[in-house]
């Protein structure tokens, strides 16, 4: 039997857009030419997958099917959430309908994760289809590149042929991660991996509220067009829970898989900035150049209220003492030591460390060292022109 690939596709990416009424959803936002649902649309095209069923709700009907049909997908299942209840409910939904058999093996995808290199996904996920059984559930673990405080984590104990999860390990401050590392913790990816008939086991004995009201919503649910009209009544009776919480924390029956992929969850511009770092050469083009007294930078995308830099300060190169009425800014230390001043503090950065320059906050880099300095910049706004900068000082006589 087929794997069926579930995506779920209900996150709103408020991350991203603090105090901002309207925001894009992190899965359709344009990086340039591409997607993170399209992307999850690609690399479920395989030969062990079934077709798809998405998880999402009614604000993003139009979108998913819009995805759905840029990348040649005929053939699938829409679950519509009548009202947001966390992913608890959303998950074992999509599972309860008929189309499902019980013995069915279930990937869960999040569609807005970027995996850079899916094949050995894909290679993991065929070869432990055999070890579903029906009471256990894998999740799979990234193995960290450095430590986060993006993240949340899981520790594992070797047991028989598989590593059980012994322990989760909610997004931690550095030092904490630093010391979770040093005990071979993975980062949760939120991709799990069930047979159909454990997920409603696993429920049963841990929610059996939310699995009852599920099961009620799914029968009572209209089908139209593809999709599933989830009974709202019924629906809402859940509380809203994730699924971390409502199930596997509570699971005796826990394995992990483990990957060293590149893959990340483009949750904050830091991530995105490192994103666009990896890739400029992809998004380099000379005609986007601009050279300044202080030294250079060059527009690497330019997307829907956000635009991309990278910033090239001389060594004792300085830029102006400046703010901005319509955007705020995320800097990412690509390269050198920048002295920064940000209102009335000042203070150095190294390599791999970010700054937040809020709406309207006084600014300046300076580069007091020999070696140049690289940003990688994230303007977020309404207006991200050269003609958004109030001047206050500037050693090249631009005030």
């Amino acid at each position: 039997m087929k794997i069926r690939p579930i995506i779920l596709c209900g996150g709103s990416g408020t991350r991203l857009w603090p105090n901002q009424k309207t925001h894009q959803a992190k899965q359709f936002i344009d990086f340039g030419g591409w997607t993170l649902i399209a992307k999850t649309f690609e690399r479920i095209k395989n030969k062990s997958f079934d077709y798809p069923i998405i998880s999402t709700n009614k604000k993003y009907l139009k979108e998913v099917k819009k995805s759905l049909k840029l990348c040649n997908i005929k053939k699938y299942k829409i679950i519509l959430e009548p009202s947001k209840r966390n992913t608890a409910p959303a998950i074992l939904s999509s599972a309860l309908i008929n189309d499902i058999p019980e013995n069915q093996p279930l990937m869960y995808f999040t569609a807005d994760h970027l995996i850079e290199n899916p094949n050995k996904l894909i290679k993991s996920i065929v070869q432990n289809k055999s070890n579903l059984g029906e009471k256990n559930i894998f999740i799979f673990g990234i193995k960290p590149s450095i430590p986060s405080s993006d993240y949340g984590y899981f520790l594992t104990k070797k047991n028989k042929s598989n590593d059980k999860v012994t322990r989760f390990v909610e997004k931690p401050n550095i030092l904490k991660a630093k010391n979770i590392l040093k005990l071979g913790a993975h980062w949760n990816s939120g991709m799990f991996f069930v047979m159909k008939k454990s997920l409603i086991f696993n429920y049963k004995k841990y929610q059996p509220n939310m699995y009852k009201n599920c099961l009620i919503s799914v029968n009572k649910s209209i089908y139209k067009n593809n999709v599933y009209y989830l009974n709202k009544k019924s629906f809402e009776k859940n509380n809203a829970k994730s699924f971390d919480y409502a199930v596997l924390e509570k699971s005796k029956n826990l394995n992990a898989i483990k990957l060293n992929i590149q893959w990340s969850d483009l949750g904050s511009w830091k991530e995105i900035c490192k994103m666009y770092g990896r890739y400029k050469k992809k998004y380099f083009n000379k005609k986007n150049v601009f050279h300044r007294p202080w030294g250079k930078y060059v527009n690497l995308f330019s997307g829907k209220k956000f635009l991309i830099k990278e910033l090239y300060v001389k060594s004792k190169g300085v830029l102006s003492l400046q703010k901005h009425f319509h955007r705020s800014e995320h800097w990412l230390i690509t390269q050198g030591s920048p002295k920064i001043t940000l209102n009335n503090k000042k203070f150095l950065k190294k390599v791999n460390e970010t700054v937040y320059i809020p709406l309207g906050a006084i600014h300046r880099i300076e580069n007091p060292y020999r070696k140049p300095v690289k940003i990688i910049e994230a303007q977020i706004g309404s207006i991200l022109k050269e003609s958004d900068i109030v001047r206050y000082q500037d050693i090249y006589n631009r005030v």
